[in-house]
């Protein structure tokens, strides 16, 4: 069994749901809560992994939470001059 995304135009749900209740033998449907919630769930999901891969492999450094707000800071001053 494989599973799909399907995008269905707001008009045609109605047939489509008939489609499936005449083939319902082959498909299951079933609400993907994530999706619900956040239609980019996955392209997201996605992303933060490789961002942690990157990290964990070194070829991206982490930097320290406050040397992150001091170089805010620095920036916001430089701004201000």
């Amino acid at each position: 069994m494989q599973t799909m995304s399907v995008q269905i135009k707001d008009s045609y749900v109605q047939n489509f749901m008939s489609y499936v209740n005449n083939h319902s033998e082959n498909i299951t449907i079933s609400k993907d809560e994530n999706l619900e919630l956040d239609p980019y769930f996955y392209e997201r999901q996605k992303e933060l992994h490789q961002i942690k891969n990157n990290i964990d492999s070194g070829k991206v450094q982490m930097i320290e939470n406050d040397e992150f707000w001091d170089d805010i800071d620095n920036f916001v001053e430089t701004l201000q001059k």
